[in-house]
């Protein structure tokens, strides 16, 4: 696997907002997506051991590490460049307060956002960007 796999919320419009943010500015095409519902996504997650009823969590898969909660989104923000100082500068405060931040977020982001009624259009190159297409 050349290339870093997201797994994300497919119902959350703010996780649908996210991964088209990464999309819009991915132009090396580092990332893959897969959503956590579609079978692709449980698959990745089984073969990892995780399990596949948390949907509060993002993931980032490389070929050496699973990311997740507030890891994952430095390490995305790493391969953009110019919000690693932003994601770097969250990487200072300890991981407990990080995905504590993370967690209430998660479980509040429906309320806020709403969940997703349409998906972006994707063109052909895009497609192949997703794994679960």
């Amino acid at each position: 696997m050349c290339f870093k796999i997201i797994l994300f919320d497919g119902d959350c419009n703010f996780c649908d907002s996210a991964v088209n943010f990464v999309i819009d500015n991915d132009p090396k095409f580092i990332f893959r997506f897969a959503s956590l519902q579609s079978d692709i996504g449980k698959e990745i997650l089984k073969s990892k051991n995780i399990s596949i009823a948390v949907l509060d969590t993002i993931y980032l898969i490389t070929d050496e590490r699973v990311y997740t909660r507030s890891d994952a989104i430095i390490e995305i923000g790493k391969n953009i460049e110019w919000i690693w100082p932003f994601a770097y500068a969250l990487k200072v405060a300890p991981k407990s307060l990080r995905d504590f931040m993370y967690s209430f977020f998660a479980k509040k982001r429906y309320r806020f956002f709403g969940n997703k009624n349409k998906c972006r259009l994707l063109t052909e190159e895009l497609k192949k960007r997703f794994l679960d297409l």
